[in-house]
């Protein structure tokens, strides 16, 4: 079954150049604010929208990302709200591909089979959960390919060949390539090595490949996209929220940091 993340990696791919994949917290700094930040952000040039789910013990996540969550959950956003938050932005945006990520403990506790069921209502395509490894496939990553979701996984410069397939096995979407083993926001990844671990991952796999972690610069995301199908900003996204003085300044800075990172990506021509 073809989902809007495969489509948007083939027309990307026949207009030779790399998606921009933006990640910002549900509800942070509330659900009103954040559901403007993702409504602008398509305009604003992102190919795909990561969203994540808040949750009390983000362990993957550097300083940024877990204060966007406690952001989050001090202003009430629970998983539901992030499934309704969706819904309001399928009313204007059918085409934007959406993936939810996190943990998870709060769809554990939501209840699978209805997450599921509600997910795919509210208009999610994707989901990338961080604490489920390969082995627990059957608890979630299973029925969300039954379901017509893609799952996508992470791997890192520490992911062998021997591990690699494991990661791969029902992996769909695209891979999410983690390019500085740590958490969320560590230092800038050196578009060299990437380059060689993505060819190696490439003897393995055909599949879109997004490289994340560390990149927060128009130049940045330019050398990524040089050599990746995907790039992927989190948080010097999420930092504009952090940083902003009024919740509209919210909006205005990450949009704006969106575009410029867009432009940067955009004027790679891979054809």
């Amino acid at each position: 079954m073809e989902t809007r993340i495969d489509r948007r990696f083939a027309a990307l791919k026949e207009q030779g150049r790399s998606a921009f994949v933006t990640f910002v917290m549900a509800g942070d700094p509330d659900l009103e604010t954040s559901l403007e930040i993702i409504r602008g952000l398509p305009k604003a040039g992102a190919d795909i929208i990561e969203i994540g789910m808040p949750f009390t013990d983000p362990m993957a996540d550097g300083v940024a990302i877990q204060q966007a969550g406690l952001r989050a959950l001090a202003s009430g956003t629970t998983l539901k709200a992030t499934l309704d938050l969706i819904r309001a932005f399928r009313k204007d945006d059918n085409d934007t591909p959406i993936v939810l990520m996190g943990y998870y403990n709060p769809i554990f506790s939501y209840g699978v089979d209805a997450f599921l069921k509600d997910g795919k209502e509210a208009g999610i395509d994707g989901l990338i959960i961080v604490d489920l490894p390969s082995e627990e496939d059957e608890e979630l990553c299973v029925p969300a390919l039954d379901a017509g979701l893609n799952f996508i996984r992470l791997t890192t410069p520490t992911t062998d060949d021997v591990r690699l397939p494991t990661v791969l096995k029902n992996t769909s979407g695209f891979l999410y390539y983690v390019s500085i083993a740590g958490t969320t926001g560590a230092a800038a990844p050196e578009p060299a090595d990437v380059a060689k671990s993505l060819e190696r991952i490439r003897k393995a796999t055909d599949m879109p490949i997004a490289v994340g972690f560390g990149i927060r610069a128009p130049e940045q995301a330019a050398a990524i996209a040089e050599i990746a199908e995907g790039v992927v900003v989190g948080s010097a996204l999420v930092e504009c929220v952090a940083n902003a003085a009024t919740k509209q300044d919210a909006v205005k800075a990450t949009l704006a940091l969106a575009s410029d990172l867009s432009t940067g990506i955009r004027a790679v021509k891979k054809n």
